[in-house]
């Protein structure tokens, strides 16, 4: 089950003068975001010139939540995730901000001590095992190397510690599967041994870029399920990126969603998706499947996301919004607080937020 979570706009850190009061015992650990991002900025410099593409970027993961990052590819999201596990690709820089975990700015650690953060504290799974796993390494060495390395095991200890991962995985005979190469298991085994990889030596935030874009979606369901139950026994905070609505409504209590680098719609999954304020937002609903009424029409989101070198300027969705007026292409809307309307007065949640100049009269059903 998805834990409940109360929304809150970036950079607040989640806290307000009512936690405060009504939790006098909870500790510092406890109350305290255990991810927070701020103002997150990430570009490409050539020359003189630099093009950003993540731009102003602000969330909070609180210690155990289910986060989910929602976007289209190009949005941003996976940089995100990578700026924040210290794995950019060549070229890409922090231009600045700060990614705060358990209090600690990652960006101002050595790679040394960043390193020594990867594993123990926070771990990451990827969207393709087969790039990711050593294709002429056995996978139970593979899990077994972190916990030797990070938690000082003997090679025996180290490997009967992989096994019993990929046991809770739900491997199949994990014994004999701990001897195979990456290319003798399926992808729904690979990905379980990633999984295995990342928990293993008991990360308290775990970092998943779209690991289901692989699988088929039973094997995804499966999946799912696997993850939310280890983070739910380990008692680690999950970061999730995907493009798929339907996983972040199994799998998180909050999102954000993300459009040409920014955060465009922020709040808790069921506040968002029953409510979307944002034409996107909105979009990407309408251009699901829905089964529970199986005979609604798809409507696709128009045009095509704009390059990040060619940012115009206005809200960067305008050119694709049939809602877009002469303001939304010449001024950037602002990440606002969300309001209840008359037709919704009691379904706003505490600090969702939305960038949109129009985002009341969508509420409101006045845009359709």
């Amino acid at each position: 089950m998805n834990r409940e979570a109360k929304a809150k706009m970036p950079g607040t850190h989640g806290l307000t003068e009512t936690d405060v009061a009504t939790s006098p015992e909870a500790s510092p650990e406890a109350t305290q975001p255990i991810l927070s991002i701020t103002d997150l900025t990430l570009g490409v410099k050539r020359g003189n010139s630099t093009t950003s593409i993540v731009d102003g970027v602000s969330f909070d993961v609180a210690p155990g939540d289910r986060f989910g990052l929602v976007g289209e590819s190009g949005s941003g999201k996976s940089m995100t995730l990578r700026a924040i596990a210290g794995l950019l690709p060549g070229g890409v820089e922090v231009l600045s901000g700060h990614a705060y975990f358990r209090g600690v700015d990652l960006f101002s650690l050595s790679a040394e001590d960043r390193r020594a953060l990867m594993g123990p504290q926070i771990a990451m799974v990827f969207q393709e095992p087969m790039t990711a796993l050593n294709p002429v390494m056995r996978v139970g060495e593979q899990i077994a190397e972190g916990s030797r390395r990070h938690l000082g095991l003997s090679r025996k200890a180290a490997m009967g510690l992989a096994v019993d991962m990929m046991a809770k995985t739900g491997i199949p005979d994990p014994i004999r599967r701990a001897r195979a190469y990456p290319h003798e298991l399926s992808g729904g085994l690979r990905q379980r041994i990633m999984i295995a990889m990342a928990l293993s030596c008991r990360p308290k935030l775990l970092l998943c870029d779209e690991p289901m874009t692989a699988l088929d979606v039973t094997v995804q369901h499966q999946v799912l399920n696997l993850l939310e139950e280890l983070c739910d026994d380990f008692d680690a905070s999950l970061l999730f990126v995907t493009h798929d609505l339907a996983v972040v409504n199994q799998t998180c209590s909050e999102l954000a969603v993300m459009y040409s680098g920014r955060i465009v719609e922020f709040g808790t999954v069921a506040s968002v998706l029953q409510n979307p304020r944002h034409p996107y937002t909105k979009g990407l609903l309408d251009s699901a499947p829905d089964f529970d009424q199986p005979d609604r029409a798809l409507i696709p989101i128009p045009g095509f996301p704009p390059h990040l070198a060619d940012k115009t300027p206005g809200c960067s969705f305008a050119p694709r919004c049939s809602f877009a007026t002469e303001a939304c292409l010449t001024g950037t809307p602002p990440l606002t607080t969300v309001r209840p309307t008359t037709m919704q007065p009691t379904t706003v949640q505490p600090g969702a937020g939305v960038a949109c100049y129009r985002s009341d009269e969508i509420a409101e059903g006045v845009l359709a």
